[in-house]
């Protein structure tokens, strides 16, 4: 089935293991929809991202980092 964008744990474990080195801070939402389009298990349509979910997998990337 793959990640979804609502899967916003899931890609933000995906994101920490992909990127060990990337403080999730400071990672603009163009380059994180880059880099969540570019998982493997990244299956959803890139044009139904919103700034909304972005905000909420950067924040879900920075609790898992921390």
């Amino acid at each position: 089935m793959g990640l979804r964008w609502t899967d916003t744990i899931d890609i933000a474990i995906e994101l920490t293991e992909a990127h060990p080195d990337v403080d999730p801070q400071w990672v603009r939402f163009t380059d994180l929809h880059a880099w969540i389009c570019a998982l493997p298990d990244f299956k959803d349509d890139p044009t139904k991202s919103t700034e909304g979910l972005l905000e909420a997998i950067q924040m879900a990337w920075i609790d898992e980092a921390s």
